[in-house]
């Protein structure tokens, strides 16, 4: 049996368990009864650590599950932070691998999915600042770069959001296809695309600009408006229509 792969020792207790957010209660130990815990209390009852403790099933040699999981979410400053790595990072980290991350960033984008579609229906994006409220939570504090399309209704009703591109620090390539597909399938309207700069400055870069102009006239040939491309960063956000960079719509 490989490091990786052994089990937790049943009934064993952690010792020198760091500090983390949301540690169990004082008190309580972080054993492998996790699962029946969750089963007859609640996984609302659990710490952080010991959810991301169930979902990895095992730990490391000499580190039970709980452990690595406390320890994973100190290096990356909690969920916020865990939020932010992609799958490559997770899997670096000891006690992981690629299974255990790919199994954890398919559990965070599931939860994403869940507050999406929550509050998607009450969502209209009329405005520029609109899309900044959108996309600002969610991107701005990434590491790399993501391309997402907003489909709208023809009252400006957010029907679907999409991700439809991803890419390291400096940027991701993207076809007028790769953007339009996805809005003619939901049957959209009108569209919004937005990105994030990795680096903090969101003044669009002349590559945003040759792309924005590309996907405008393939969704000019398609009768599907291409209503704004907006770009937020930690420093800020941008317009190219109200930079003049993109003919508004008469």
């Amino acid at each position: 049996m490989s490091p990786e792969s052994q089990p937790v020792t049943e009934g064993a207790e952690v010792p020198g368990t760091p500090q983390c957010p949301n540690p169990p209660a004082a008190g309580a130990r972080v054993t492998p009864d996790l699962r029946e815990r969750a089963l007859r209390e609640g996984p609302e009852l659990l710490g952080d650590a010991e959810l991301i403790a169930l979902l990895l099933g095992t730990g490391a040699q000499g580190q039970p599950a709980p452990l690595v999981a406390a320890k994973l979410l100190a290096s990356v400053g909690g969920l916020s932070g865990l939020a932010r790595v992609g799958p490559s990072v997770l899997a670096a980290h000891r006690g992981l691998g690629p299974a255990k991350a790919v199994r954890l960033a398919a559990a965070l984008e599931l939860g994403r999915r869940v507050g999406l579609g929550q509050t998607a229906a009450r969502v209209r994006i009329v405005s520029f600042q609109d899309v900044v409220d959108w996309a600002k939570p969610r991107l701005a504090g990434l590491e790399h770069e993501e391309l997402w399309l907003l489909s709208l209704d023809g009252q400006g009703g957010l029907k679907s959001t999409r991700r439809i591109a991803q890419g390291g620090v400096h940027g991701c390539a993207l076809a007028a296809r790769d953007v339009l597909v996805p809005a003619l399938r939901d049957a959209a309207s009108a569209i919004v695309v937005v990105h994030n700069h990795p680096s903090g400055d969101p003044a669009p870069s002349r590559e945003d600009v040759h792309m924005t102009r590309e996907l405008c006239r393939a969704c000019d040939a398609v009768a599907v408006p291409l209503l704004d491309h907006v770009v937020v960063a930690r420093g800020g956000a941008s317009s190219l229509v109200e930079l003049g960079l993109l003919e508004p719509l008469r």
